[in-house]
This record gives C-alpha cells, structure tokens and sequence, in this order.
C-alpha cells in the first residue's frame, strides 16, 4: 500500500509542479517574446515587436519570464541554456517554445545540443540576464541604427550578406551588425571581440571555423584595418 500511495503522490507533484513548470508558455503569457533561429553555425535572436536583431547573445531582464520562440533556418538545433531552462529542439518548418526566467544578473552560457555539421561544437550562444534597467538601456540603445557607413564594407561581398541598420548593407545570410561592438564575443562565441580576433576573423575566418560560410575575401591588410576599425565603432 504504502508504496502506491507514494507513487502515486509523486505522480500528482510532478503533474502539477514540474511539468507545468517547464511546459511551452501560451500566447500572449509573456511581456517579452524572442524568435531565436538557429543556423550553421550561429544564432539569431529577434525582438518581437522592435527592430532588435542579435547574434549568439541574449539580453533578458531578471525576474521576468521571458518566451522563446525556436525556429531554424537550415538543418536540425536544439537550444539549451541548462541553467536557465530545459531544451528545445528547432525543426524545419515548426516552431517549439521556452521560457527563460533568470533570478539573478549573470551570464549564461548555452549550446546547440544536436549535432548540425562540422561546427557543431562551435555554436555556442550567452544569455546576459540583466536587472530591467539596465535591460531597458541596453534594449533603447540597441533599437537605434548605425550612424556611419564605410565604403569598403558596401563595395566588397560584406553588404550582401550582413545587416547594418541604417545604411545600405541589407544582407541576410550572417548575423545582422548593427551593434556588433555591443557584443563580448564574436563567431558564436567562439573568439572575444577585440580589434586582433576582429581582424583575424575578417583576414581568415576559415582558420577558427573550418566550413564556415563566411569567406576569405580578397582584402589588403588595410582594408582588414578598415573594416575592423570600423565595425569596432558600431556600439
């Protein structure tokens, strides 16, 4: 006897506690709703509602639930962020959902956890869980666009695949620019975003992401200067 009625009170808690606690939100259930798009090799995150595109790192703010919305752009990744919540796989042509709910500022790493391809184990992406004011500066400062252009940027292949707010570049391929200086990391967390990784990035990205689709453009080392200072300004 005394084991059915612990089974079954287990039964009971993990119904209503557990898997309530984890299940995907409802529409409408939350203030802040995400898309997040997995791609080979990298993730985008869009703001609903707002012209808040990033790559690889999420702002959220403390002590609010906040929905994901999981979508790829390619093959088969699953988002997880352990310390935050539990994983969703991202399946072409369906869309799966999360919550993220942080209690205290911090950041949170996260992994794609289904193999996609040579980099799979590059795919990295942080969750920067922020107290709200500092989310919403981070937040108003991110809805702005860029206050320059740069001519090597337009005129070589960088526009036609990159996004920068603001000027020309209207590229969706790689991950949207528009505060790429914002950022701690670049290539999926993979090198932090100095000018040296920066530069070395751009010259030969295929040395730190072997299958990347970012090419190795022709470019002279001073317009490898250029670039790189200037995407170092796009705060």
């Amino acid at each position: 006897m005394t084991p059915i009625v612990l089974l079954s009170a287990l039964f009971v808690w993990s119904d209503i506690f557990v898997m309530r606690s984890v299940a995907a939100p409802r529409p409408g259930s939350t203030p802040i709703t995400i898309d997040v798009i997995g791609h080979d090799w990298w993730w985008e995150a869009r703001y609903a509602g707002a012209p808040v595109i990033t790559a690889n790192e999420i702002h959220i703010p403390t002590r609010t639930r906040v929905q994901v919305i999981g979508t790829t752009a390619d093959v088969i990744h699953s988002f997880w962020v352990p310390e935050l919540a539990r994983k969703i796989d991202l399946i072409p042509g369906r869309q799966n959902r999360l919550l993220l709910d942080a209690d205290q500022p911090g950041r949170y790493r996260g992994q794609c956890s289904e193999f996609c391809g040579l980099q799979h184990a590059h795919m990295a992406v942080v969750v920067v869980a922020q107290r709200p004011a500092a989310f919403r500066r981070w937040f108003a400062a991110q809805k702005q666009p860029a206050t320059a252009t740069n001519a090597t940027f337009i005129a070589e292949s960088c526009s036609s695949c990159h996004t920068i707010r603001g000027t020309p570049a209207r590229g969706k391929v790689g991950p949207d620019l528009t505060h790429f200086a914002s950022r701690q990391t670049l290539a999926a967390i993979t090198l932090p975003n100095t000018p040296a990784y920066v530069r070395a990035w751009i010259g030969d990205p295929g040395r730190f992401k072997p299958g990347t689709r970012m090419p190795k453009l022709p470019l002279t080392a001073k317009q490898v200067d250029e670039l790189a200072a200037y995407l170092e300004r796009l705060k």
